[in-house]
């Protein structure tokens, strides 16, 4: 959901939109095919999907036999790192993206990221996305030339509801999305987990219908 804001902001503001998609082995794999869907309807010029499988890293519920939390206090939320945290992700996929902008001549990164509902994930904060823009410029023949890259978080600071009525401004069919962690095998989403109740409290503040199908409320 945030990542499709993230792109329809991109587009809006006029840039050329690449848009990158990772298969991590992550166990809602179902968001792969959510993003080509968000990624073609938005008009991006071209969408990668890279395969780089963390499964043999471990160490998080989504790539790793560990139980996705379920049904956690709000308190909990925002006050500890849950086991869906996948070690040093955000660091990668921005690392990855970093390789490609380079490769396209590209000036700005956008990524999706959220410090109001983040859901406690420490790569999710302003602190490193400012350290990873002066790490990309350090460490990038193009920054080492003068051609400097911008990390763009146009979501950091907005709320849920926030980014839905945004998305929504733009454009952006928010039932093409997927948020679950733990999803059905047909794609319904658990409704329990902390991306599902994020979501639904979004949709609920917004004032705004949430299409997703949730296996909690058949």
């Amino acid at each position: 959901m945030d990542s499709a804001a993230a792109l329809a902001i991109a587009i809006q503001e006029g840039y050329r939109a690449y848009a990158l998609t990772v298969n991590y082995g992550q166990r809602h794999k179902i968001e792969l095919a959510a993003a080509r869907r968000v990624a073609e309807a938005l008009g991006a010029v071209e969408h990668l999907i890279l395969d780089l499988d963390l499964r043999a890293v471990g160490g998080s519920a989504l790539t790793d036999n560990i139980a996705v939390p379920k049904n956690r206090k709000e308190s909990e939320m925002f006050t500890s790192i849950p086991s869906t945290y996948v070690p040093a992700r955000n660091t990668i996929l921005l690392a990855l993206a970093l390789s490609w902008a380079e490769t396209l001549n590209a000036e700005a990164i956008f990524i999706g990221v959220n410090a109001v509902d983040y859901s406690g994930y420490p790569d999710c904060r302003p602190e490193f996305i400012r350290a990873f823009e002066q790490t990309a410029n350090l460490a990038t023949k193009a920054g080492a030339e003068g051609r400097k890259f911008t990390i763009k978080t146009p979501l950091i600071n907005l709320k849920k509801s926030e980014i839905i009525r945004l998305g929504l401004k733009l454009g952006v069919d928010f039932s093409l999305t997927h948020s679950c962690y733990d999803p059905s095998p047909e794609g319904w989403a658990c409704g329990a987990c902390d991306s599902c109740r994020l979501r639904r409290k979004g949709f609920q503040e917004a004032g705004v219908p949430d299409p997703t199908k949730y296996m909690a409320f058949k």
